[in-house]
């Protein structure tokens, strides 16, 4: 399967570093074509600007062509995974920001036909998406929030591929108390679990 990982945290030394190389060790080993996009080794600008914003109904061609690469990238990919840590509910701004830059009409959605209709999706070439993060808070207080971060990915974004896409969720809780026990746990279930893709 070819496999576009989008990676975001700023730092090479961090847990979700680890998390990432062994997602990458794993689908490799698995047989998988991988590509990679690190959103901070690339110094992506996260920033829908002003010019952008004008242009994004209108003329979506002109921002497309600013993402080539990215837009290419999701149409090559049959499955995305995405790893970051969540930061106050949700990804990074960094990621949100590529999300929004690169789910272009044209790219990842068409626009409702109508009043009242949801978009129509256009990445039916993703089978299968996968997130993988942590979080400082429990889970139990994430439910509390009705996890905004979680419905965003898994519901919003989920539209836009194949209809018979699988999805699949990992994440690392309270994180800013887990031993290296938690960590390593983590680490296997990543590995246990992308290892059957």
């Amino acid at each position: 399967m070819r496999l576009l990982i989008i990676y975001c945290h700023p730092c090479e030394e961090s847990f979700v570093a680890s998390v990432h190389g062994r997602a990458v060790s794993t689908l490799e080993a698995g047989g998988h074509e991988v590509r990679v996009i690190d959103l901070y080794k690339e110094e992506f600008d996260p920033v829908l600007g002003r010019e952008e914003w004008l242009s994004y109904f209108s003329t979506p061609e002109k921002n497309i062509e600013a993402v080539k690469r990215y837009a290419e990238a999701l149409a090559w990919a049959e499955g995305l995974v995405l790893i970051f840590p969540t930061w106050m509910y949700g990804p990074p701004a960094m990621l949100k920001g590529w999300l929004e830059r690169v789910s272009l009409p044209g790219v990842a959605f068409e626009v409702a036909p109508e009043k009242n209709a949801r978009i129509v999706g256009k990445l039916k070439n993703i089978r299968r998406f996968c997130v993988i993060t942590t979080s400082g808070s429990p889970r139990w207080w994430l439910r509390i929030v009705r996890d905004p971060g979680r419905n965003f990915l898994m519901r919003g974004m989920r539209i836009m591929f194949s209809p018979t896409c699988r999805t699949t969720w990992l994440q690392l809780y309270d994180m800013d108390h887990a031993d290296d026990r938690a960590r390593a746990r983590f680490l296997g279930k990543v590995e246990k679990i992308l290892s059957k893709f």
